[in-house]
């Protein structure tokens, strides 16, 4: 099945569409989760995205904290394992497989694919590198990416994709890919207005747009901070979240009064303005749901689009703030 990366209803071919993604599911280091209370929800989340039209989820087999490792796989797959099965094939289940130390050589992802396979109920229509080794352990990529170009092509995985690679090491991932005759459908990165440098000159962006990747935008609200409004009273949140909303909050200021601005012209919320000005550079965002209303707020930003002037203005803020989120350690050049 090859639905590209925008994978909701939306009709218009050059809308990059919104995602749904998973990493909260199962993590209590940043997000607290306990099965017993926040399963239920989840479910319900999972069931009202679908009904709205959100097609395309992303886990992977890293997400879930300790002794829960794997566990946003299981939810996401007995979820989908739960609908009718026409409802079923027309999800998009992505995944990221971790290139840990000791998977190694063209069969070092055989056994994590399959485990992933069973916890996602017995199909994986994406499978996407999680991370470059190219900063550490450049010598390991490239017979990783050789597996996983073999096992999709054998029907282990519906396509292929990858994630925290620069534009060089994009370059060089595609290049590889093409002479085995896989074609490498899409990227994603950390892309927020928080996180703006893809869209710089030179920029994944750019060079997703010229090789026909699909760009995808994880993290858009950049952990929370996007969504809380200027001059907010909120309480900080517990642990890391904490001390980098500790950090950022007081000097992004002048972004949060224009995204508020925006959103009230059109009677949108600030999380809707942060997924379409990602949108609105092509980028297909995958916000982290975990409430059936924060799916309604997420559905709603398929409504409206911003113009042209108004994603400049947001850009030229975000650029001048100086202050951004941190940087994935893994993201190659």
């Amino acid at each position: 099945m090859d639905l590209g990366a925008g994978s909701d209803t939306a009709k218009d071919p050059g809308d990059p569409g919104i995602g749904v993604g998973t990493w909260s599911w199962g993590n209590r280091f940043l997000w607290g989760y306990e099965p017993e209370t926040h399963d239920p929800t989840l479910r319900a989340t999972f069931e009202r995205a679908v009904a709205l039209g959100l097609r395309f989820f992303d886990t992977a087999d890293s997400y879930g904290t300790g002794r829960l490792a794997g566990r946003s796989e299981r939810l996401l797959g007995a979820f989908a394992a739960a609908l009718p099965q026409q409802q079923r094939q027309e999800l998009l289940l992505a995944t990221k497989l971790a290139p840990y130390p000791w998977r190694l050589g063209r069969g070092g992802f055989d056994h994590p694919l399959a485990a992933s396979r069973q916890r996602l109920g017995g199909q994986i229509d994406r499978v996407q590198l999680h991370w470059s080794t190219a900063r550490y352990a450049p010598w390991q990529e490239g017979p990783l990416l050789d597996g996983l170009a073999r096992l999709v092509s054998s029907g282990g995985a519906g396509s292929l994709g990858l994630s925290n690679f620069g534009p060089q090491r994009l370059r060089w991932a595609h290049e590889r890919l093409q002479r085995q005759g896989v074609r490498l459908l899409s990227l994603q990165v950390q892309l927020s207005l928080l996180a703006p440098a893809p869209i710089l000159p030179g920029g994944v962006v750019e060079v997703c747009r010229e090789l026909g990747i699909q760009l995808i935008a994880y993290s858009p609200f950049a952990l929370g901070l996007l969504t809380e409004g200027p001059a907010t009273e909120r309480a900080l949140p517990k642990g890391p979240r904490g001390l980098l909303f500790r950090r950022l909050r007081p000097r992004i200021q002048p972004l949060l009064e224009e995204i508020e601005r925006l959103a009230g012209r059109h009677q949108a919320s600030a999380a809707q303005v942060a997924l379409n000005w990602c949108r609105s550079h092509g980028a297909m965002p995958i916000p982290g749901l975990r409430t059936p209303a924060q799916v309604e707020d997420v559905a709603a930003a398929r409504r409206w689009r911003l113009s042209a002037e108004d994603r400049e203005r947001l850009d030229g803020v975000a650029f001048a703030l100086g202050a951004s989120m941190p940087a994935n350690p893994f993201t190659s050049t």
